[in-house]
């Protein structure tokens, strides 16, 4: 086979292209530490490391959520602790105002305090937190939940509760509705209500209430109606006039009465014809509450009807307390599904790390040696094209 002079020197040529190519290649790699500088270096690898890339990012998202979500449910938490302080101050406020010795006057100047400390916690209802939205709005985070019209509270979220993905799969809410933590609260002991009957002349005052027997009560609506300061009747509610269900008798001045499985302290001496109702419990908003006592302190004349008010209110302060402490119980669970999952989280991005990590990253020390020998093969083709310059009739006739 013949080869011409110009085929064999382009021959050359190319060769030598080809290994400035490889060279040029191992150096850039060298260079930004990457293994793959085009997909077409390693298709496979490249489509993996994109999968990867993607999954990482989606990680980095779900702790970008949670961190989020902490910030709320801490600034939630602070507001509820906060609200908690606050109930504690009405109800010592509301003891001392029970005291026999306090006059109108001196009750009035603790409905003044009463008045300042539900304004405060409106406040508290109305949170906002480091983004400017409200906190116990539900959903509707731009509009404010609560409004305080002299002593009646009205609330404008929703009852929706605002949601987090964690991971996937995984939800966590990252706040409660002003609904469900300062409205939708069970009144009495969280089972039934007393109401002193207004026409009471007596002294007769219902104190803490409880359900004895949960399996004899059925949830209906009573009436203790006292035939006398020491005996007294049990009426079914719907049936006021019908015969009596049961009758008891009273010491005059504390005791207990019992009926269905409830039970009823009671202090001073109830007059003929007094009568307390005895109704399931309802829902009653914390607010309501405090503006209950409010109301009774401001109300001049004391006595046992205004006790018997306190001592009911006493009893939903007692529940709306009870709210807030399961409502700091579920925020510290969602915390720690997120502390948790946090922890998953960084250990997972991790593992990403190291898979793209081995996908992409240059193994310098091998590169190193890959360009060393590319070197030599470019310097061994410049020699030979050298030498095959001088392969010519020309010269051999010299």
């Amino acid at each position: 086979m013949r080869i011409s002079t110009s085929w064999g020197a382009q021959q050359a040529v190319n060769t030598m292209l080809d290994r400035q190519y490889d060279l040029s290649q191992t150096q850039l790699a060298l260079g930004n530490g990457k293994a793959i500088q085009t997909p077409a270096d390693n298709p496979a690898a490249a489509a993996r490391a994109v999968d990867v890339s993607s999954a990482s990012a989606q990680n980095d998202q779900y702790t970008r959520n949670i961190q989020s979500a902490n910030t709320k449910l801490s600034a939630e938490e602070s507001s509820v602790a906060s609200a908690g302080d606050i109930l504690d101050r009405i109800r010592t406020l509301t003891l001392e105002g029970m005291n026999g010795t306090q006059t109108d006057q001196s009750r009035q100047s603790i409905a003044t305090e009463l008045r300042q400390t539900l304004g405060q916690l409106v406040a508290l209802g109305n949170t906002k937190d480091g983004q400017g939205e409200y906190l116990f709005a539900g959903s509707r985070t731009s509009t404010q939940p609560f409004t305080l019209s002299d002593l009646s509270v009205s609330y404008g979220g929703d009852q929706n509760q605002r949601m987090v993905a964690a991971a996937a799969g995984l939800q966590v809410a990252t706040g409660d509705s002003g609904s469900d933590v300062f409205m939708s609260i069970r009144g009495g002991n969280g089972t039934f209500v007393t109401t002193a009957g207004a026409t009471n002349t007596g002294t007769g005052v219902v104190g803490a209430t409880s359900v004895t027997d949960a399996s004899q009560w059925d949830g209906g609506s009573y009436t203790v109606n006292f035939t006398s300061p020491t005996t007294y009747e049990i009426h079914d509610a719907t049936n006021p006039t019908g015969p009596a269900l049961s009758t008891g008798t009273y010491s005059g001045d504390s005791g207990t009465i019992n009926f269905k499985g409830a039970q009823l302290n009671m202090t001073g001496t109830p007059a003929a014809g007094d009568s307390f109702a005895v109704a399931p419990s309802s829902s009653q908003d914390v607010f309501s509450t405090v503006a209950g006592i409010i109301t009774a302190f401001e109300t001049p004349g004391g006595g046992a009807g205004m006790n018997n008010q306190l001592n009911a209110q006493l009893q939903n302060l007692d529940q709306a307390q009870t709210s807030f402490t399961d409502t700091r119980t579920k925020i510290g669970a969602r915390m720690n599904i997120l502390d948790q999952q946090t922890q998953i989280s960084a250990d997972t991005s991790l593992q990403y790390a190291g898979t793209l990590s081995d996908l992409t990253e240059l193994d310098v020390a091998s590169a190193a040696s890959k360009f060393s020998q590319q070197q030599a093969a470019l310097d061994a083709a410049q020699q030979s094209y050298v030498k095959m310059q001088n392969l010519s009739l020309f010269n051999y006739l010299k």
